[in-house]
């Protein structure tokens, strides 16, 4: 079994900060990418960042000069930092994994339980 676990969503007023991580544990041979999508009210589920082994990483365009995104490949930990938050960044915040349980199975999606992020005065 795998598990994501996030942390760091809240309240938070526009032009603020907050933080997320997430941690991935459990019977894991290799992790490939981590990275965060978000999902408003009526809206479908959007990638916001993602960074693969090797450090590379992709944002939404709505994201890019204000989010970042890290890895401790150590800890399995993939972070997100998030500044000058504005009210549309409000949402259900996913972590996301791709990742291979064992040498002899292929990458598969794995998902936390999601964390809200609302951005309101």
């Amino acid at each position: 079994q795998v598990q994501l676990v996030e942390s760091g969503g809240g309240l938070v007023q526009p032009g603020g900060s907050l933080r997320l991580s997430c941690a991935a544990s459990g019977s894991i041979f290799s992790i490939s990418a981590m990275g965060w999508y978000r999902q408003a009210p009526g809206e479908q589920r959007e990638l916001v960042a993602l960074i693969i082994t090797g450090g590379s990483t992709n944002y939404a365009d709505s994201v890019k000069g204000r989010f970042t995104i890290s890895r401790d490949n150590a800890k399995s930990t993939v972070y997100l930092q998030m500044n000058i938050l504005k009210s549309e960044d409000t949402a259900v915040y996913y972590c996301y994994a791709l990742l291979r349980q064992t040498s002899a199975t292929t990458h598969s999606n794995y998902w936390g339980q999601g964390t809200q992020v609302t951005v309101s005065s």
